[in-house]
């Protein structure tokens, strides 16, 4: 879905991009990170997702005479042009020249460990910055609240369809291939399954019931047009009625040969009207048809619902998962970590300091190593920076906490971020562009965690933490910069 992404910014970016060109450190070179800082939804993990629309922006990014002509036209507040003509000028030739190391897509991740790192001139970090964000965070998010709702679901495949209530046409798009990402076997939304090659699925709706004379007559007419596909929906008016009329359709149906795939239910009491559709269609021996239940559905009712005993077969999620409607952002944010001047090969550490504890940065060039059991449980994450390396010990100690310390050492590991972009150019391979394939890698990665960290209520905080080496460097660069003794 194409996007103008070089203006899809803050107008900042592009103030501080003049800024650069103008003081002649537009060609620094500077290292950006991407992580989030506290678990979404108050669960446990997140499903990295966004990677795909990031190499869409690196493939597309330019100023077009359009876009340039748009930033020619505005004024400075204190009037005049806001930008000058060089500037423009040289935006004309503009063209991405940077490195981007990120997640695969469907990557199990956690607070505090970088999800992108961009590394380039400090201009062309900084114009990337906001649409980066714009799909990591909002992908991110859905694709975590995907996979909350597929694990409550227990295997039961699950179909997204919130396209009408999405933040709009581009959100919609975007949330329905993260929910594939996250686990949902289907979409309604037939654009994403066109641009993402994802399944889609659907039925009818109330109205097609209301349009004809009788709910009878209307599931007759659908079964007939279209009999590979018939899923009846049962409560326009009455559910009890409703599931007879589709017994009989049904039954019909049979002895043509064909088969009623399931009944759907959008109304009601729906585990106990669930269970009583199941005992009135094996009744009737329809065995084979399935049950559907939709309505505003999160993760929560789904649990609570085949906690009542109900068998369910399938389930339609709409409002709640395409808008994440429990949690409205993921809070990701993007820090610069380190530069370095034109023809140098030293970083020099750079470090944001807070009064709160929780937004202090990481400096250096990072990356994170993934260490895991024996039995192929995760044990840990370690965030390292890759030109100082790994102590021994392989020690990880909690960047909010240091008295919280792992020893991951003789751990088999993984490293995590890999290369999305060289020199402007995306080298990300089909595979990793591809929803489905993304969609195994969070099946996979959702298998290596441990029980308690999937739990929906107060999950076990998965160990993620800053190499002892790197954690001794940022506290003294701390101190230095309050002008504390470091020792």
């Amino acid at each position: 879905m194409k996007l103008d992404y070089s203006l899809l910014t803050d107008l900042y970016q592009l103030t501080m991009a003049q800024g650069y060109w103008q003081t002649g450190k537009a060609e620094t070179d500077a290292c950006f990170h991407m992580y989030f800082r506290d678990y979404p939804f108050k669960g446990g993990y997140a499903v990295a997702c966004g990677m795909a629309q990031l190499a869409e922006i690196v493939d597309t990014f330019q100023f077009s005479p359009e876009d340039l002509a748009y930033l020619e036209s505005l004024d400075a507040p204190a009037g005049g042009k806001l930008f000058d003509k060089g500037f423009l000028n040289y935006l004309a030739d503009f063209s991405l020249d940077c490195d981007i190391d990120a997640v695969s897509e469907g990557t199990i991740v956690f607070p505090f460990e970088p999800i992108v790192r961009v590394t380039g001139s400090i201009m062309q970090c900084q114009l990337l910055e906001t649409a980066l964000l714009n799909c990591i965070n909002f992908e991110t998010l859905i694709a975590t609240k995907a996979a909350r709702v597929c694990l409550a679901a227990q295997g039961a495949p699950v179909a997204e369809f919130g396209l009408r209530r999405a933040q709009g046409a581009a959100g919609g798009v975007w949330a329905s291939r993260a929910a594939v990402v996250g686990g949902c076997a289907s979409t309604s939304n037939v654009l994403a399954g066109k641009l993402f090659d994802i399944p889609v699925s659907g039925t009818h709706a109330h109205s097609w019931v209301m349009s004809f004379d009788s709910e009878l007559e209307a599931f007759r007419a659908y079964a007939e047009a279209m009999p590979k596909n018939c899923v009846l929906l049962v409560d326009t008016y009455d559910v009890e009625q409703g599931i007879k009329n589709a017994i009989t359709v049904g039954l019909e149906m049979r002895e043509r040969g064909e088969h009623l795939s399931a009944i759907r239910i959008d109304s009601g009491d729906l585990a106990w009207l669930a269970k009583a559709a199941r005992r009135m269609l094996d009744e009737a021996g329809l065995t084979d048809c399935g049950i559907v239940l939709s309505n505003d559905l999160d993760e929560y009712t789904i649990r609570s619902i085949q906690g009542e005993g109900a068998k369910v077969n399938s389930w339609g999620v709409g409002t709640k998962l395409a808008t994440a409607y429990d949690q409205p952002t993921l809070g990701g944010v993007y820090k610069l970590s380190a530069v370095r001047l034109p023809g140098s090969s030293v970083w020099e550490d750079k470090i944001k300091i807070s009064e709160t504890a929780v937004k202090l940065t990481t400096p250096g060039v990072l990356d994170v190593r993934r260490y895991y059991h024996n039995d192929g449980r995760i044990a840990g994450d370690m965030v390292y920076d890759i030109h100082s390396g790994v102590q021994p010990e392989e020690i990880i100690v909690d960047p909010c906490d240091d008295l919280r310390r792992k020893k991951l050492q003789g751990k088999n590991y993984k490293t995590l971020l890999h290369p999305l972009a060289r020199r402007g150019k995306t080298v990300l391979e089909a595979e990793f562009r591809s929803a489905m394939a993304a969609q195994e890698r969070t099946r996979q990665g959702l298998a290596t965690l441990d029980e308690s960290q999937k739990r929906m209520l107060n999950p076990h905080t998965y160990p993620v933490g800053l190499e002892r080496g790197l954690y001794e460097r940022r506290r003294q660069l701390v101190a230095k910069l309050r002008g504390y003794d470091p020792k």
